[in-house]
């Protein structure tokens, strides 16, 4: 199996305010699907441009960086025997979330 990354852009998600607690309930069912059929190993949402960038030397800087032309949002992370299957799992994803997802091959670990 591989692992992906399926994530979208912070402000991606642009449906009206009073439609969260449905976009979230149909984003939670995806999830506890993925949980059920064995293939979800992680993810969530992150809090908007709330990032500090460690440097090699150890130098802290807080965010948020203006500068970033996109941020990321939210991530989830499946375990699956293909792309395709992959892009499936994005799509729904998709249509919880409404927005466009990304979606990555992850590196496998060499000590694994």
């Amino acid at each position: 199996m591989t692992r992906y990354l399926i994530s979208f852009d912070d402000g991606a998600m642009t449906f009206p305010e009073e439609e969260l607690p449905e976009v979230a309930e149909a984003s939670h069912a995806v999830v506890r699907k993925a949980q059920d059929a064995g293939v979800w190993v992680f993810g969530g949402g992150l809090e908007r441009q709330q990032a500090s960038l460690v440097d090699t030397d150890g130098t802290v800087t807080d965010g948020p960086y203006p500068e970033t032309k996109a941020v990321l949002g939210g991530f989830s992370i499946i375990d699956v025997p293909s792309h395709e299957d992959a892009l499936e799992w994005a799509a729904k994803i998709a249509a919880a979330c409404r927005c466009a997802q990304e979606v990555r091959e992850i590196m496998p670990d060499a000590a694994v």
